[in-house]
């Protein structure tokens, strides 16, 4: 009975390895085209701002700050060839650096997301405003950040920086289309497989999800330009000589207009 059972492991390594992250990057793209295109209005992440703020700013916060820099040191320290800064920093040394400062940040965002997950899950108001694909997205993301962290004890009993180099091997080899990728992580320890695996699943619900709001990130909002507005009333006006009812001057003069501002553009 073990060979087969052997033989249903090779089977299942080869095809979340070598062949589902290509269906998962598939239905990522093409799904996401085929949504803006068809239902632009659900093109958002639902608010909910209006309950419990205070959590929801301060969770927000620490989980968006949390999974960028997870995610593009992610994309970096994977999709960097070894040569580009194998001159400049050892395998071992990038290693501890990206066990520092994943872990710091994947700590940060570890906590943002339970504030989040528990606002969601335990606020009876928000729970019944939110969908299942909502909560389930949420539950999701907390899952695969655990297992992130998860993968810090391992990756510090691989201080030689061999799996590093191993799962950026085979992160190369899926976006340059080459063939064995699967081989290149087999035997490869648990949690990273698991891990992999989440991370393409996310990919693959992306588009069915509010994870698509990812693509519409207010950038422009740090590079907006400014508006002339003018403020009503309140200290920054500054009003001109006004006649007294009843006394020699005439009618009253009207307030002089205070003087313009440059704000950001909304």
């Amino acid at each position: 009975m073990s060979v087969p059972w052997n033989g249903f492991l090779h089977y299942l390594h080869d095809f979340l390895f070598g062949i589902y992250p290509y269906i998962c990057m598939g239905v990522f793209v093409i799904g996401s085209l085929i949504r803006f295109d068809r239902d632009q209005y659900t093109w958002r992440s639902g608010s909910s701002q209006l309950l419990r703020r205070k959590q929801l700013v301060l969770g927000s916060n620490l989980f968006h700050f949390g999974i960028i820099f997870l995610f593009f040191g992610h994309f970096v320290g994977l999709l960097t060839p070894h040569w580009a800064y194998e001159w400049a920093i050892a395998p071992s040394q990038k290693q501890m650096v990206a066990v520092t400062a994943g872990g710091i940040a994947g700590a940060v965002c570890f906590v943002g997301l339970s504030m989040l997950l528990h606002r969601r899950l335990f606020d009876e108001r928000i729970r019944r405003t939110s969908t299942r694909a909502d909560m389930a997205i949420l539950v999701l993301l907390w899952v695969q950040l655990s297992l992130g962290l998860i993968t810090l004890p391992f990756s510090l009993g691989h201080s030689d920086g061999v799996a590093m180099l191993k799962l950026s091997a085979w992160s190369q080899a899926i976006v340059t289309f080459q063939g064995g990728a699967a081989e290149l992580i087999r035997g490869i320890d648990f949690p990273y497989l698991a891990h992999l695996v989440l991370g393409m699943t996310l990919f693959l619900l992306t588009p069915f999800t509010r994870l698509v709001h990812i693509f519409s990130a207010p950038v422009w909002y740090l590079f907006r330009a400014w508006q002339i507005v003018r403020v009503r009333g309140g200290a920054t006006t500054r009003p001109g000589p006004v006649a007294r009812p009843g006394l020699a001057g005439g009618a009253p003069q009207p307030a002089a207009a205070a003087p313009a501002q440059r704000v950001p553009a909304e």
